[in-house]
């Protein structure tokens, strides 16, 4: 086999030679042009490459620390690493959760994906010109979504105990559980400045059992001591269980919508029907029946344009709840006051018009909280959030990177149409008056080539929130995510959250008597008293965030906890 691949080459050898010598070849013009071509090519490959040659294989070898803190700085000296060698490896940039009650922090932890750093021509480049200095790979994290947090394991013997009971015991235990909180100053987990009694809401000491009225000790083996923690939230977390109607046809039901100022109502739907710890598939256990409608959804599907009849969207809900009342018994049982409906479009209590029962004892939870109106009423109801999600893939984006204290000159900020009877009012006193007050309605062209809307929040001090056509506004939570103290000017609106949480901590209230008087207002506001606010501004927001994966106290568990505690003040106990 050997000799047949040697007789080609052979014969191939004499024919070059044969030519070379026909047409008188100088050989050592060859051998130099041979030589310049190799140089020629080696020094490319060097200009070329991100490392030089004789670094390819002879370069040592790289460690890469994974428990450097959040700022890694690899140096990058004259032993420049292999780019292959370097893919080999991926820095795990550790960012450590923030404990809520820590003020000099941010209130909420991010995860940052892991990436491999690697160094292309530019980056060569820049680094000879600046030295080779050292490169901090975590100067631009990417803010993605919080990995879930630790939930707290319930004692499977307490579960099975508690599953024991009849839904209407459950709730008598837990609302005589809550008439009995001790005095809780702080909690590792939350930070107390911002609740109203964080002893309601969370607390620490043993807790009784009290069914009926009357103080049991559990069987199966427990005591007292055994039951540890259970106030209001952590009683949700222990006994509440939901059961979501399976009935109605899409978009109308089952359908989030997650995009826009109405996404509110879409995230819930899309996390309670995808949850496995509250959701329950035997009606029979439920303490609370979910009627899973969107009423962004019914507008875009039944709404005529410009016809102002909202009549057929109240008729097709009406119908549906003749529908699941026909078909189950678990409404005609309590005349629907233990079913509840989420709806954050301004038209949602205005769908509940032609069903009585709905319209008067369901929980309802709306955006639109006007007490005015005569549909919302306290302590039944609860005052869902309006927040503005821009990408459904990321609604942790542009939250938080609020700048500090010095560095918000402006005093206070609004932009936004002319809608309702506040904003007009605000524009005629504040628009173009004081230099301070940077009151506008549409945000100018120059004026927004030079800031944009987000920077102008994070640049203020205070940040007006007036109500437009209804009493809510999503420029509450943007203020709150964007760390700037909220000016809230809507009379007769109840705010998110309101059941357990100190709004005047964060944020202030003004009536809109008031608004000639407004810049007043805020400059008689002590430095001490706004920089303390400011903190809890930064401290709340892990309220008010929708985390694609929901984690303890967060807004998907705020508003359930809020619909849980209003449902439990309804139940009577005897004393």
């Amino acid at each position: 086999m050997k000799m047949v691949s040697r007789r080609p080459a052979s014969a191939l050898m004499r024919q070059i030679f044969q030519h070379c010598a026909l047409y008188r070849i100088d050989w050592r013009k060859i051998f130099f042009a041979g030589a310049l071509m190799t140089i020629t090519g080696v020094m490319l490959q060097t200009l070329t490459l991100p490392y030089p040659l004789n670094k390819w294989f002879l370069s040592p070898p790289v460690t890469v620390s994974l428990d450097e803190p959040f700022n890694v700085t690899i140096e990058l000296t004259n032993n420049r690493v292999n780019e292959s060698r370097v893919q080999q490896f991926q820095l795990l940039e550790a960012v450590p959760n923030v404990l809520l009650n820590s003020p000099a922090e941010s209130n909420f932890s991010v995860s940052v994906e892991p990436k491999i750093p690697a160094v292309s021509v530019q980056t060569r480049k820049s680094l000879s010109r600046r030295r080779r200095k050292s490169i901090d790979v975590g100067s631009k994290p990417n803010h993605t979504a919080p990995p879930t947090a630790p939930h707290k394991t319930v004692p499977f013997r307490l579960q099975k105990f508690v599953g024991s009971f009849k839904p209407n015991q459950a709730l008598k235990y837990a609302r005589k559980e809550i008439n009995h909180a001790p005095l809780v100053t702080d909690d590792p987990e939350l930070y107390a400045p911002l609740f109203l009694n964080i002893s309601l809401f969370k607390s620490k000491d043993k807790i009784r059992l009290a069914i009926g009225g009357h103080y049991v000790i559990p069987s199966s083996g427990w005591s007292m001591k055994d039951l540890k923690g259970e106030r209001s939230y952590e009683l949700m977390e222990t006994v509440l269980k939901v059961y979501i109607y399976p009935d109605g046809s899409r978009p109308i039901f089952h359908h989030p919508h997650l995009q826009g100022i109405y996404a509110s109502e879409g995230w819930f739907m899309k996390l309670m029907e995808g949850n496995k710890q509250f959701v329950t598939k035997d009606p029979e256990k439920a303490h609370l029946f979910y009627l899973p409608y969107s009423a962004r959804q019914l507008e875009m599907a039944l709404y005529v344009p410009e016809s102002h009849n909202l009549k057929p969207l109240s008729i097709y809900l009406r119908n549906y709840v003749k529908k699941i009342a026909a078909k189950y018994p678990f409404w005609n049982r309590s005349h629907g006051s233990d079913h509840f409906l989420v709806a954050c479009h301004d038209w949602g209590p205005y769908t509940v018009n032609e069903h009585k029962e709905l319209s008067k004892n369901t929980i309802k939870v709306l955006c639109n909280a006007d007490l005015s109106e005569g549909v919302f009423v306290r302590g039944k109801d609860v005052s869902l959030p309006e927040t503005t999600i821009r990408t459904p893939r990321r609604p942790l984006r542009n939250i938080g990177g609020g700048k500090r204290v010095s560095q918000r000159p402006i005093l206070s900020f609004f932009a936004g149409n002319m809608h309702g009877r506040v904003r007009p009012t605000l524009l005629k006193h504040w628009h173009n008056k004081d230099e301070d007050m940077k009151i506008y309605g549409p945000l100018p062209a120059r004026v927004s080539r030079k800031m944009s809307y987000i920077q102008h929040m994070k640049s203020s001090k205070y940040c007006i929130c007036p109500m437009g056509y209804e009493v809510n506004s999503p420029r509450i939570i943007e203020a709150i995510y964007y760390e700037c103290v909220p000016v809230i000017i809507a009379d007769n609106f109840v705010l998110p959250l309101s059941e357990v949480l100190n709004w005047s901590a964060f944020s202030v209230i003004v009536a809109e008597k008031d608004i000639p008087n407004l810049k007043e207002i805020l400059l008689a506001i002590p430095l001490k008293r706004y920089l303390t606010m400011q903190i809890n501004v930064k401290m709340v927001q892990k309220h008010f965030i929708w985390n694609p994966r929901p984690i303890r106290y967060d807004l998907f568990h705020m508003i359930l906890h809020s619909i849980w505690f209003n449902r439990l003040n309804q139940i009577q106990i005897s004393t």
